[in-house]
């Protein structure tokens, strides 16, 4: 496996362990309930040990953009879902824009 695809492997992971941690915070009151502020603990370091094997191999202000945007629109979108949050065109032309944005600079990187 080349380290391009490593990177791009190991940087879908960190959005995803990313998105885990925030969707726990839901469920850890404040912190004050012990196993899901232990999973937002656990989900963010290994978040940002995955960015840190993830810009090793590729520029940082496209794994930076992909991360944030990825998962702030996947955070958003598991909400609608998962908890019932509100949804609208607006909402969902804002998940749009996040997307045509994280793939504008990804190809401007190219």
């Amino acid at each position: 496996m080349n380290s391009q695809t490593l990177a791009w492997l190991a940087l879908s992971a960190s959005v995803l362990a990313e998105v885990l941690g925030t969707l726990a915070l839901r469920y850890a009151d404040g912190l004050t309930k012990l196993l899901p502020s232990m999973a937002v603990a656990g989900c963010y370091a290994a978040a940002i040990w995955l960015m840190s094997v993830a810009v090793k191999h590729m520029e940082l202000g496209v794994a930076y953009a992909v991360w944030a945007g990825a998962g702030t629109a996947l955070t958003a979108l598991l909400g609608m879902i998962w908890f019932g949050e509100a949804t609208s065109a607006l909402r969902f032309a804002g998940l749009l824009f996040i997307m045509a944005g994280v793939i504008t600079l990804n190809l401007s990187a190219r």
